[in-house]
């Protein structure tokens, strides 16, 4: 419940960085994590992980030699996660997603396995959009996944011009209903 309480407040504070009044719902979340493979998805990255809603799920499921980045811009959420999250593979950062090259490089590596994005695109500056969607897209391994999900279909359009192939899912049972974009190299 403060979880939620959290969220809605940082919701009606600044609606632009936050794209939905409520945190996602375990559906979703399930049909997301299972995209994962544990065993194989060394270098995870999550953007916009919020109350942790998703973030506390893959941790539950990371590899001990897996490593974690949250990268957080509300400095709300990122306090909470700094204060709640104490996990040697896990390193959050108060930063841009357009930044994700400058944090690879400080801690040595070098692309990502897999990418996770709550970041409400539609509500973003145009050039922040095409700059973070193009930070993910040349950070990946060139196997690497990019998962995007929103609440309309607009990003539709970006994720296509950019990456090579483009999956779309839909939760349903969600409050909103979410679409999942699933985006390869």
């Amino acid at each position: 419940m403060a979880n939620l309480k959290s969220f809605t407040k940082e919701f009606i504070q600044d609606k632009k960085m936050i794209g939905s009044i409520m945190p996602s719902w375990r559906f979703l979340v399930k049909k997301i994590i299972q995209k994962i493979n544990f065993s194989k998805d060394k270098v995870i990255i999550e953007l916009g992980p919020g109350t942790g809603v998703f973030t506390y799920k893959i941790i539950e499921k990371l590899e001990k030699d897996t490593v974690f980045l949250l990268f957080e811009l509300n400095e709300t959420f990122y306090k909470k996660l700094k204060e709640t999250i104490n996990d040697e593979r896990v390193i959050i950062i108060n930063d841009s997603a357009e930044n994700i090259t400058k944090h690879l490089t400080k801690i040595g590596l070098k692309d990502v396995d897999i990418i996770i994005s709550s970041l409400p695109l539609t509500n973003l500056d145009e050039q922040i959009k095409l700059n973070i969607i193009n930070s993910c897209h040349k950070n990946l391994r060139q196997i690497g996944k990019f998962i995007q999900y929103q609440y309309s279909s607009t990003a539709k359009e970006l994720l296509e011009n950019t990456f090579k192939k483009v999956l779309i899912d839909y939760t349903i049972i969600n409050m909103p209903p979410a679409i999942i974009y699933t985006c390869y190299k």
